[in-house]
């Protein structure tokens, strides 16, 4: 590899499963081609946050060194996910006296309102991860998109803030400091999968992600290109897996492969039976039993899913409808059974066309991962280095790393 190459990385830091996909940027087009991939599973997390430093650190120098091994390439820093019930979004606003009537607007100008938006409206104990503006006010014209450059004395804002608890936060920065990797941004998970399978069209026109993880659910709602709602749920894949495993009497990995393989969101209305072979034992299931428990949990989760929608005021009036990412998103029939309990268009939400070693990138789960490599590459990528790291190894911080706080406009 060209020692003048640049390289974009995001890493996915779920509950269950670590993610992480390295891509190399053309220097002239900008276009990132899939050099590495790596995933390892994780612990040490509940419901997207850290309760153990030393699993999600271990996880994620599981997956940096397999992505690592695949591109040749060593990774010293990425763009990570945070996730959680901590995360909330809400709206402010705010206004500023710019200058004499001549006075242009500066970027300068643009940071100094958004900080007077979210001064004293965001609580001391959280942290602004993004500020997302809607719309500016300059003199009295409203519905200004971006003011940068135009002329005036009294700037207003209407914008959205999406922020996260500061202990939440640190924890997540100190796993990854702990596995020796420097965190260049922080962004929400929902919205990282966002940006990868979500298309221009569907911003503009009103569309949901729904990322069902292992044990989260990411909602991030968008209209008129412009990030409008986020929230997180504390259920996922997961919760369906635990209920099989009760429900069919049966260990949580056996519950896991009937889930996979045998499961559907829609009751087939059949009394037939499903074989599973593991561990040299073959174990035998009613497919009535299996489609009750999954569609009681899958109930569950998009009625609460409907609940965000009608908090955000968005229930029902999505033209895009529903764009699903996350590992459960793999279940057979999710579409039509988000069709029916949502009363919106819905379809998976895919990454696609992507050059080099992307064999798995399409796969939903993934969708996250490939979303924070794209807000890398649109930030200050890095250069390859070619130093060894001890392999395995494990060692702790000195110290919490400072925050470095990158920005993203959907």
């Amino acid at each position: 590899m060209q020692e003048n190459s640049k390289y974009a990385v995001g890493l996915d830091i779920g509950t269950v499963t670590v993610r992480c996909v390295v891509a190399h940027i053309d220097g002239t087009t900008g276009a990132p081609t899939i050099v590495g991939v790596g995933s390892a599973p994780n612990s040490g997390m509940r419901k997207g946050t850290v309760v153990t430093l030393s699993g999600p650190a271990q996880a994620i120098d599981d997956a940096l060194g397999e992505a690592e091994r695949m591109s040749g390439y060593q990774v010293d820093a990425a763009t990570i996910s945070i996730n959680g019930t901590h995360i909330i979004s809400t709206h402010t606003d705010g206004m500023i006296a710019v200058g004499a009537s001549d006075h242009e607007i500066t970027r300068d100008d643009l940071l100094r309102i958004e900080e007077v938006a979210t001064l004293g409206k965001v609580p001391a104990n959280r942290e602004i991860l993004d500020v997302i503006p809607h719309a500016y006010k300059l003199d009295g014209q409203d519905n200004i998109k971006d003011p940068l450059g135009m002329t005036g004395t009294r700037l207003e804002i209407d914008a959205h803030v999406v922020s996260a608890l500061t202990p939440h936060l640190v924890n997540v920065q100190k796993a990854a400091d702990t596995a020796k990797l420097i965190p260049k941004s922080v962004i929400v998970a929902g919205v990282a999968a966002a940006r990868a399978v979500l298309s221009e069209q569907q911003l503009e026109n009103g569309v949901a992600l729904v990322d069902i993880g292992g044990t989260t659910t990411n909602i991030a709602i968008y209209e008129e290109g412009d990030l409008q709602y986020a929230a997180v749920l504390p259920l996922g894949g997961v919760n369906i897996t635990n209920d099989l495993a009760i429900g069919l009497k049966t260990d949580p990995e056996i519950a896991e492969l009937v889930k996979i393989e045998h499961a559907s969101a829609v009751a087939r209305n059949e009394n037939s039976g499903v074989s599973l072979k593991h561990g040299g034992e073959i174990y035998n299931f009613d497919t009535r039993d299996i489609d009750e428990i999954v569609e009681a949990r899958l109930e569950e989760i998009f009625e609460a899913i409907q609940n965000e929608f009608k908090r955000a005021g968005r229930a029902g009036k999505l033209p895009s409808g529903v764009v699903l990412t996350g590992g459960t998103a793999q279940l057979k029939d999710i579409v039509s059974y988000a069709k029916e309990s949502l009363g919106l268009a819905a379809r998976i939400g895919k990454t696609a066309g992507y050059g080099g070693v992307a064999d798995n990138i399409e796969k939903p789960q993934f969708a996250t991962a490939v979303g924070l490599m794209l807000i890398d590459s649109e930030g200050e990528v890095t250069a390859p280095t070619r130093k060894k790291k001890t392999s395995n190894s494990i060692s702790n911080a000195s110290g919490v790393i400072s925050r470095f706080m990158a920005r993203f406009k959907a």
